[in-house]
């Protein structure tokens, strides 16, 4: 039976009338189009939809996609070679996926590359976009960082993402007409984004994108948008609470190595969440969390079967999957032996495929999740978190520890897709099983909250006098623990929804200066303790030594003012500044001070944010 064609999203009817405008000369001025588009929401075919246009126009000669990763090629081909949207959009154009080699696009309209493909050869693509006027898309643009000075201690990810950024840039000055596309405008790591333009910097402030530079034409699709218009599924969240125990090494004489049992869902970030959750993911609470989506997908799957009237053994599109995101890729074999261990030897061979980047067939495993009804459950690390598009997924199991607000929206709309093959929409709904730990918790809140425009700026949050969280850390074990055991103790089901408007409440009477003052001096007071609490152990201060007492030195030296002599904007300045860096950044700032000598000899041995393995 053939596909219905489906309607244009509103971004894409869009960028389908901006490139229109171009090609009959009517917005000659634009030089770069930023698609800001939550993820699942259809980004795939905008390229397709530019380049046809402007090609036959005249207006380009060729297309040129660069994407973040090899498995995403394939992708990009398929969309070019849809016949559906051949059809609907009336184009013949094929783009093929390209190595290194002379003449990539082998007389098509374009090719699609990787960015370490592009750092490999930068000088072989800026020929290839001055020899034919190009339409360059950057897929998923914020993995390019404006680039810095290389460092020799500079980690190996952030050092190949500077590496792709300074091979990209000279590509993008080459080609005639940029489009980029991404489904965050912000970095984890808070660096600015190669190619988009940005207000100057004020301080107490992250980057802002200047949305109305010169040369700049803005196309937004909020999750909101895409929920109104059907183009995404509503999400129910599966959270699983429970605890661990530990062993912590560096205890002194007398003490005992044992921590815990500890509660994942502990209400607020604590020095105790990124060891129980670490713990939790690579012991029993693993497991439990792990059956919960596993015969969620049995109870899914059969219900369907029963739907469509399948005989046993009988296969279809459309039953529905599950994808298993890991910590790190020892667990993933692991999580594999277990799943496999649930099912009868032949079907656990056949239905269970691990993609990771050490295995090599890890790209005909995520094929075959794709495109074919088996396997139905693939287990991975990050290979397939971001730009996999297999609408079939509608159950994740999210054993990941990462805690960056882009990853976790990335990693949730490989569930969101629409199936075509999966029924009607009112049907589907993506389900994510995830440790109910405090800090998933604070994202999936602030999803309900703006369910998620990606050009809007940063957001404001309060000082808290729990301890603040940091987003990612490496897959070593923080701070030298061994994981013990864990175990799952409750399990409750919740409906992304959009938060409906409060009331309008009669505005308070104005606080008097002096009051607000005391106020903003409390929270920064408490912020700065907050930061010295978390950083304490990893720090290894000396018994004795006053963490939060160096921290307010080094927030004085960095603004150049106490808080005591500062004023409300300063002090709110100062809330800001702290909402975005961490102070133990910073302590060379004390270096030449008797008073805080040790700081500079410890700082080498201060916590770093763990690499994440597979990756």
């Amino acid at each position: 039976m053939s596909r219905p064609v489906p309607a244009l999203r509103a971004h894409q009817r869009t960028l389908m009338a901006l490139v229109a405008a171009i090609a009959a000369g009517e917005a000659e001025t634009v030089a770069t189009i930023l698609a800001a588009v939550t993820p699942g929401g259809g980004k795939s075919l905008l390229p397709v939809i530019a380049a046809s246009r402007l090609i036959a126009a005249g207006r380009v000669e060729r297309v040129v996609w660069v994407v973040p990763r090899d498995s995403l090629r394939l992708q990009a081909e398929e969309a070019f070679a849809d016949p559906l949207w051949r059809s609907a959009l009336g184009h013949n154009l094929s783009v093929r996926a390209a190595d290194n080699e002379r003449d990539p696009a082998r007389g098509l309209a374009g090719y699609v590359t990787t960015y370490q493909a592009v750092a490999a050869a930068p000088d072989l693509h800026r020929a290839e976009a001055r020899r034919h006027r190009t339409l360059l898309v950057v897929d998923e643009v914020h993995h390019l960082p404006v680039p810095g000075r290389p460092g020799a201690d500079e980690p190996s990810d952030e050092a190949e993402a500077g590496a792709w950024s300074r091979a990209m840039l000279p590509l993008m000055e080459a080609a005639a007409l940029k489009l980029f596309l991404s489904g965050t405008l912000e970095r984890a790591d808070g660096r600015r984004i190669l190619g988009l333009p940005y207000h100057p910097p004020a301080p107490g402030r992250g980057p802002e994108l200047d949305l109305d530079a010169p040369g700049l034409a803005v196309i937004g699709y909020s999750r909101s948008q895409a929920l109104a218009e059907r183009a995404v599924l509503p999400v129910t969240f599966g959270a699983l609470d429970g605890e661990a125990s530990w062993l912590e090494g560096g205890r002194i004489a007398g003490e005992a190595p044992r921590v815990g049992p500890h509660r994942l869902g502990a209400g607020a970030v604590r020095t105790t969440t990124r060891p129980a959750l670490f713990t939790a993911l690579r012991t029993g609470f693993a497991r439990d969390l792990l059956g919960e989506a596993f015969h969620a997908t049995r109870r899914l799957r059969a219900r369907r079967r029963e739907d469509l009237g399948l005989a046993p053994g009988e296969t279809a599109r459309g039953l529905g999957k599950l994808l298993v995101v890991a910590p790190d890729q020892p667990s993933a074999r692991g999580y594999l032996a277990t799943l496999r261990g649930w099912m009868p030897a032949g079907q656990g061979m056949r239905d269970v495929r691990l993609a990771t980047s050490s295995e090599g067939d890890a790209h005909a495993a995520l094929a075959a999740f794709r495109l074919t009804p088996e396997p139905a459950i693939l287990v991975t690390v990050a290979m397939a978190y971001e730009g996999l598009d297999a609408p079939e997924v509608a159950v994740v199991a999210a054993l990941t520890h990462i805690r960056s607000r882009p990853w976790l929206e990335q990693m949730l709309a490989r569930a969101t897709r629409v199936d075509p093959h999966g029924g009607p929409y009112d049907g589907q709904r993506a389900l994510v099983f995830h440790p109910d730990d405090p800090l998933f918790a604070r994202f999936r809140a602030e999803l309900e909250t703006e369910q998620g425009s990606g050009t809007k700026p940063r957001r404001e949050r309060p000082a808290s006098a729990v301890v603040p969280e940091r987003t990612r850390w490496r897959d070593e074990d923080p701070g030298g623990i061994t994981p013990l055991e864990s175990n799952a103790i409750g399990l409750r089901y919740a409906l992304l929804r959009p938060r409906l408007p409060e009331p309008a409440a009669a505005a308070p009477a104005p606080e008097p200066p002096s009051l607000t003052e005391r106020t903003l001096r409390q929270r920064l007071a408490a912020a700065v303790a907050a930061q010295a609490v978390e950083d304490e152990a990893g720090l290894r201060v000396p018994r004795g030594g006053n963490l939060a007492h160096r921290y307010n030195a080094v927030l004085k030296r960095v603004l150049g003012k106490g808080r005591a002599t500062m004023t409300l904007p300063e002090l709110e300045a100062a809330l800001a500044w702290l909402e975005r860096n961490r102070l133990c950044d910073h302590l060379h700032c004390l270096d030449g001070d008797a008073r805080y000598a040790w700081s500079a000899r410890q700082r080498r041995g201060r916590w770093q944010p763990e690499r994440v393995a597979g990756r």
